[in-house]
């Protein structure tokens, strides 16, 4: 419920009981009655209250249970999609990683290949100066 109501359900079904129970009271306090039949409506009139502030009870308590379970199962599908997202960036960066690494020791190893024949160029060469 949004503030604009004026308050929760249960402070309204409260607040309903506690009226409630004051205007038979007080109904019952001026009727033209005995006073065992007085008290014989006011303890059934307390109750009535009672069973009807644990029935309100009752209710509010499935519902809640009814709001976590519900709550529950929606926190666990987004944190399964999202460990699944996690699970698959993981893969894809592993992947990456694993071209990079592949094309970076074939550079380094054309490096070595070029650098070789460079030498054996340069050292043919300078033989060939000498003779």
């Amino acid at each position: 419920m949004s503030k604009e109501d004026g308050g929760s359900a249960a402070e309204k079904l409260t607040f309903l009981l506690i009226g409630a129970g004051i205007g038979a009271t007080l109904a019952l306090l001026f009727a033209p009655k005995s006073g065992r039949e007085l008290r014989g409506d006011i303890a059934d009139l307390s109750r009535k209250g009672l069973d009807a502030a644990g029935e309100g009870a009752r209710q509010i308590g499935e519902r809640a249970n009814d709001l976590y379970d519900t709550s529950r199962g929606k926190v666990s599908e987004i944190y399964g999609s999202a460990r699944e997202k996690v699970a698959t960036g993981a893969d894809y960066m592993t992947d990456i990683a694993g071209r990079q690494k592949d094309q970076l020791s074939a550079a380094i190893e054309a490096g070595k290949q070029a650098y070789k024949e460079e030498k054996r160029k340069s050292s043919a060469a300078v033989e060939g100066q000498e003779a």
